[in-house]
C-alpha cells in the first residue's frame, strides 16, 4: 500500500529569512530608468496620500532639481534639517533621523556619496542603518546606479557611471515600484525644461537621453523589476510551502586574480547570475610555492572581491599547485553548472591556457569565457626598481665570470674532461641569489663563455667537433632545468621561512596570553603582538568601569584617538563588525577597527593605522591578525571567568563573614545583655530588701558584662578600620618593657587572677612600633590566653636580635592543633574552651596581625610550646636602635 505523502512545509530558510526582518523597517525603492521619468514626485505624491491617512511622515532628504511641481509637492510635509556644513547632495542627518524615528522616512537620490566627515561614506549604508532601526524608508534609485551595470551602461550611453549601489540593495529591498515613462515622452519633458534647464537639457540630448540608450536603460529597468517581482513570489511560496515552479537551481563559479580583468569579469558574471537567478561563487586561487603578488596586484584582488561581495557574491580564496583540478573539484563538490573565467594568454607555447584547460576537463560543466581589453599596467608595476634590475642582473655576470676564471685556472694545473659542470653551479648559485629570470641569464652567459673559451676552436662561437653540439645542447637544457629548480626551492624556502616565522610568532603569542594574568596584561599583549606582527601602531579598547569603550592598550603607547576615530571603534563593537578605514562606516578615519568577538560577546576593540599608500589589508594580514584575534578573545575570556570566579570567591567569604558575625553577635552580645538585664531586674524588683553584698555582686556583674560588650564593640570597629585601611601606625622608638608592662596591668582588670611572668634581655630592647597599637596587640593575646589557658600561668619574653625585635607571649594550656595554627588569625574564628564552649568572638589574634602588618612586623604561632602543652606567640618588629640601658 502506498504510504500518503508527507504534508508540506515551509521552507526553514524562508521563514528563518522572514523572521531576521521582523523589527527592521521596510526599505522600498523607486526604480526608474533615467533621471526625469518622475520617481521623486512619485515618491512624494503617494506620501501625501499616506499624511493623509495619519501616517507619520517625514522628509530626510529630496532633491527637487528646480522642478516646481515636485517643489509643491514637498509643501505640507516636515522636513528635517540638513547637517551643517554639507553639500547640496550630502544634507543628510542620520542622527536627527534616527532620534525623530517617523514612520516613514523619505531620502531621495540613493546612489549618491555622503560628504567627507559622515558616517558612512554613501548614503544606502545610511539607509540600511535607518531600515536596522525600525524606520520604513522610501528612496529612488536609476538603473544605470547599479554596480553590476555600471559598465554595461557606460558601454551603452558613452557616459561613466561614477555613483553606484551594489545589487544587494535592490535585492534585499522589501519592495520596488517601477516608475515608467516611454523614451519619446521623457525626450518631450526634456525640452520643455521639465528635467534640467535648458543648457543643459541640450547636452544630456545630445549625449546620454537619445532614443537608443533610453530604451536600452529600460529594457534593463524592466528586467531587474521583474526578476525581483520573481523573487518575491517565489519567498511567498516557500514561506507558505506552496508547490509551485521553482527556480532552475543554476549555480555560478566565477574564477579571478590579481589581473586587470577580474573586474569585468566579476562584472559580467553578476549579470549573468542576475539573468538566471542563480546563486554565484566567486574564487581566488593562489600557488603556494608561487611568487606572491606584490602589493598593488594584492590590493587589486581585495578590491575584485569586495566588488563581488557588494554585488551579492560569496567568496572563496584557495591555495593549489594544479588549478585546474582544484577549479574542478570545488564545482563539483557545490554542484556548481557554469564556470565563469576570463580570457588568457598561455604561460609557455607547450602548456594550454587556463580557460582551454577548463574546457577540455570540464565535462558536463558549461564554461564562459569573458573576453575584454586587459588595462596597461603602469611603469611601477610593470618594471622591476634599479636594485632589483642590478641583483638581476650582477648576479649571473659575476657567477659566471667567476666560474671561467676558476676554469681557467684548473686547467692550467689539472686537464679536466668537462668543465660544464663548473657553469652548472653559476646557474644554481644565479637561481638561488635572484631568481629565474637571473637563472636563465646565467645559462645563456654559461653556453657562450663555455663555447668560446673552453671549446674547440676557441676564440670563436663556432663548434668543431658534433658530439660537442650534442654535449652543450644537454648543458644548456640541464643548466635551465637546475635554475629552474633552484629558483622554486628558492621560492618555496622563502615561503617557508614566512610561515615559519609567522607560526613563530603565533606560538610566542599564544605563550604570553597563556602566562598572562588579569585583563590588563592580556590588552598590554594584544597591542605589542599585533604591532610586531603586522608593524602597525595598534590601540586595543575595552569597557571601563563605567561600561565605556576606552582605551585600554597602544603600540607604541603615545597614541590617542579622536572623536571620529572613537565613533568607528563604537560601531564596530556595537554592531560587530570592521569599520574605519576603506571600510563602509566611517572610511576617512587612519585607524582599521576589529571586534574581538566570542560568541555573540563584543570584548575589545582592536584599531590598526593604516597609510592610504599602502591600500587594505591583505590575504596573509588578515589571517595574521584574525589567528590573534581569536587566541586573545579566548585570553580575555580566561581573564573574565578569573574575575568573576574570585568575585564570587569574595562573595563566598564575605557570606561567611556575615554568618560568623550574626553568630558571634546573636552570643556574645546576648550573654551579657542577659547578665545585665537580670542583673538590673532583680535590683530594681527587690532593691533595698537585697543584702548590701548582693546588690554590690550585681552591680559589679552589670559593670564586667558592660565592659565585656564595650570590648567586643571596640574589637568590631578595630577590624573595620583595619579592613578600610585607616590603620595609621607611628613607626617610632618604643621601649618594649614599658609597653608589656602597661598590657599586662590592663589585662589583669578583666582578669584579676592572671599570673604573668615577665623576662626581658639585658638591655632591654627598643623596637620601631607605634606604642599604643602594640599594647593592644599584647593585651588581645594576653586576653586570648586567659579564656583558652585556664588558670595556667603566662610568660612574656623579648629580646634583641640581628635586625628585629623578638617578643614572645607563651601560655601552658592544651594547646592548638597544628592545621588550626594558621586558621586562629582570621576572623570570627573561635575556639573551643576547656569546658567545651567558645569563648570571644574570633576577632582578637585577627585584629593583632592586622596591627602589627600595619606597623611591619609579623606574628606566628607555635604549638606544643613546653613540655608537649602550652601555645606561644611569636612576634618580631624591626628593631629602632641600640637597647635602652
Amino acid at each position: 500500500m502506498q504510504r500518503a505523502a508527507d504534508p508540506l512545509r515551509p521552507d526553514p530558510v524562508a521563514l528563518l529569512q522572514l523572521a531576521a526582518r521582523e523589527g527592521r523597517g521596510k526599505l522600498t525603492i523607486f526604480l526608474g530608468m533615467a533621471p526625469g521619468v518622475g520617481k521623486t514626485y512619485a515618491m512624494l505624491e503617494r506620501a501625501r496620500a499616506l499624511q493623509a491617512k495619519g501616517v507619520d511622515v517625514v522628509i530626510g532628504l529630496v532633491e527637487t532639481h528646480g522642478r516646481d511641481e515636485t517643489a509643491a509637492l514637498a509643501d505640507g510635509l516636515e522636513i528635517l534639517p540638513r547637517r551643517d556644513g554639507a553639500g547640496a547632495y550630502g544634507g543628510f542627518d542620520l542622527d536627527a533621523a534616527l532620534q525623530r524615528r517617523p514612520q516613514l522616512l523619505i531620502v531621495d537620490e540613493l546612489a549618491h556619496s555622503n560628504p567627507p566627515g559622515s558616517r558612512h561614506p554613501k548614503r544606502h549604508q545610511d539607509i540600511a542603518e535607518l531600515t536596522a532601526a525600525g524606520i520604513n524608508v522610501w528612496t529612488a534609485l536609476n538603473i544605470q546606479h547599479l554596480e553590476s551595470l555600471s559598465d554595461l551602461v557606460a558601454r551603452i550611453a558613452g557616459v561613466p557611471v561614477r555613483e553606484t549601489v551594489p545589487d544587494v540593495v535592490l535585492k534585499t529591498a522589501d519592495d520596488i515600484v517601477l516608475v515608467d515613462l516611454p523614451p519619446d515622452e521623457l525626450i518631450e519633458r526634456l525640452r520643455a525644461g521639465k528635467v534640467y534647464l535648458p543648457d543643459n537639457a541640450d547636452r544630456a540630448l545630445a549625449g546620454f537621453f537619445t532614443p537608443a540608450t533610453l530604451t536600452a536603460l529600460r529594457e534593463l529597468s524592466l528586467r531587474r523589476a521583474a526578476d525581483r517581482v520573481d523573487d518575491q513570489m517565489v519567498d511567498l511560496l516557500r514561506q507558505g510551502a506552496i508547490e509551485g515552479p521553482w527556480a532552475s537551481g543554476e549555480r555560478l563559479l566565477v574564477c579571478v586574480g590579481p589581473d586587470d580583468m577580474s573586474d569585468s569579469v566579476v562584472r559580467q558574471a553578476s549579470r549573468l547570475a542576475s539573468g538566471l537567478n542563480a546563486r554565484w561563487l566567486v574564487l581566488s586561487l593562489a600557488n603556494p610555492h608561487g611568487m606572491p603578488p606584490d602589493a598593488e596586484a594584492g590590493a587589486r584582488l581585495e578590491t575584485t572581491l569586495q566588488l563581488a561581495e557588494r554585488l551579492g557574491a560569496e567568496t572563496r580564496r584557495e591555495s593549489a599547485t594544479d588549478f585546474v583540478a582544484a577549479i574542478l573539484r570545488l564545482a563539483r563538490r557545490e554542484n556548481i553548472t557554469q564556470i565563469v573565467i576570463g580570457r588568457s594568454r598561455r604561460r609557455h607555447f607547450w602548456q594550454r591556457s587556463l580557460p582551454d584547460a577548463l574546457l577540455h576537463q570540464a565535462g558536463d560543466i558549461g564554461i564562459h569565457i569573458v573576453a575584454g581589453q586587459r588595462a596597461e599596467r603602469n611603469a611601477a608595476s610593470r618594471r622591476r626598481t634599479a636594485p632589483e634590475w642590478a641583483l638581476v642582473v650582477a648576479t649571473p655576470v659575476l657567477a659566471v665570470g667567476a666560474t671561467t676564471l676558476l676554469g681557467f685556472g684548473l686547467s692550467a694545473i689539472v686537464a679536466l674532461q668537462n668543465l660544464s659542470m663548473l657553469y652548472l653551479a653559476a646557474v644554481l648559485l644565479s637561481a638561488v641569489v635572484a631568481g629565474r629570470f637571473s637563472a636563465l641569464l646565467a645559462s645563456v652567459l654559461s653556453f657562450l663563455a663555455y663555447n668560446f673559451f673552453f671549446i674547440t676552436p676557441t676564440g670563436r662561437l663556432t663548434i668543431a667537433r658534433p658530439e660537442e653540439v650534442l654535449s652543450l645542447v644537454i648543458f644548456v637544457g640541464v643548466a635551465l632545468a637546475a635554475g629552474q629548480l633552484a629558483a622554486r626551492l628558492r621560492l618555496s624556502i622563502d615561503r617557508a621561512r614566512q610561515q615559519t616565522s609567522q607560526a613563530q610568532a603565533l606560538l610566542d603569542f599564544a605563550r604570553k596570553m597563556a602566562g598572562a594574568f588579569g585583563r590588563d596584561q592580556v590588552l598590554d599583549a594584544m597591542a605589542s603582538h599585533i604591532h610586531a606582527a603586522l608593524g602597525s601602531p595598534t590601540v586595543v579598547l575595552a569597557a571601563d568601569e563605567a561600561g565605556e569603550l576606552a582605551l585600554a592598550a597602544a603600540w607604541p603607547p603615545d597614541q590617542d584617538l579622536d572623536a571620529t576615530a572613537m565613533m568607528a571603534a563604537l560601531w564596530a563593537r556595537d554592531k560587530r563588525e570592521p569599520a574605519g578605514f576603506m571600510t563602509g562606516t566611517l572610511p576617512q578615519v587612519p585607524y582599521l577597527f576589529h571586534p574581538v568577538r566570542s560568541g555573540q560577546r563584543v570584548l575589545a576593540v582592536v584599531g590598526l593605522a593604516m597609510q592610504a599608500a599602502n591600500g587594505p589589508e591583505s590575504d596573509e594580514e588578515q589571517r595574521t591578525l584574525n589567528a590573534i584575534l581569536e587566541q586573545s578573545a579566548i585570553a580575555l575570556d580566561r581573564a573574565q571567568l578569573a574575575r568573576e570566579s574570585n568575585a564570587a570567591s569574595i562573595a563566598r567569604e564575605s557570606e561567611k563573614v556575615q554568618a560568623a558575625l550574626l553568630s558571634s553577635l546573636s552570643h556574645d552580645l546576648r550573654t551579657p545583655l542577659a547578665s545585665i538585664t537580670g542583673a538590673v531586674t532583680s535590683l530594681r524588683e527587690l532593691g533595698e530588701r537585697m543584702p548590701a553584698a548582693t546588690r554590690a555582686d550585681l552591680l559589679l556583674s552589670i559593670e564586667e558584662e558592660a565592659g565585656r560588650l564595650n570590648r567586643f564593640v571596640a574589637n568590631l570597629f578595630e577590624m573595620t578600620r583595619i579592613q578600610s585601611g585607616m590603620i595609621r601606625a607611628k613607626r617610632q622608638p618604643t621601649i618594649v618593657a614599658d609597653v608589656i608592662a602597661a598590657a599586662v596591668g590592663r589585662a589583669r582588670r578583666p582578669h584579676p587572677g592572671l599570673e604573668v611572668e615577665v623576662s626581658l634581655a639585658d638591655p632591654t630592647p627598643v623596637a620601631s612600633a607605634d606604642p599604643v597599637l602594640l599594647e593592644q596587640v599584647l593585651f588581645n593575646l594576653l586576653d586570648n590566653a586567659a579564656k583558652y589557658a585556664g588558670d595556667s600561668p603566662l610568660t612574656i619574653y623579648a629580646r634583641a636580635e640581628k635586625d628585629s625585635v623578638m617578643i614572645t607571649v607563651t601560655d601552658q594550656g592544651k594547646g592548638i592543633a597544628a592545621a588550626d595554627l594558621e586558621r586562629i588569625f582570621d576572623k570570627f574564628y573561635r575556639r573551643a574552651k576547656g569546658d567545651g564552649r567558645q569563648a570571644g568572638t574570633g576577632l582578637g589574634l585577627a585584629i593583632a596581625r592586622g596591627l602589627l602588618t600595619a606597623m611591619g612586623g609579623t606574628i606566628t604561632a607555635e604549638s606544643p610550646a613546653m613540655r608537649r602543652r602550652g601555645t606561644r606567640f611569636v612576634i618580631r618588629l624591626p628593631l629602632a636602635g641600640p637597647a635602652a640601658p
